[in-house]
């Protein structure tokens, strides 16, 4: 049995659980979320696979 999971859905998870927790973290989440969806896409997951 093989699972793959990508770390965009993650993350976003994470992001969204995080500022439910605790709302006035919403700046400082979005940004980190940004930076690291930017940063995905411009080196893209390379040894990053979860199997």
């Amino acid at each position: 049995m093989n699972l793959h999971l990508s770390l965009t859905p993650l993350i976003s998870l994470l992001a969204g659980i995080l500022i439910l927790v605790m709302p006035k973290l919403l700046n400082f989440i979005v940004a980190v979320y940004l930076i690291a969806i930017g940063l995905i896409g411009l080196f893209g997951t390379g040894a990053l696979h979860v199997t």
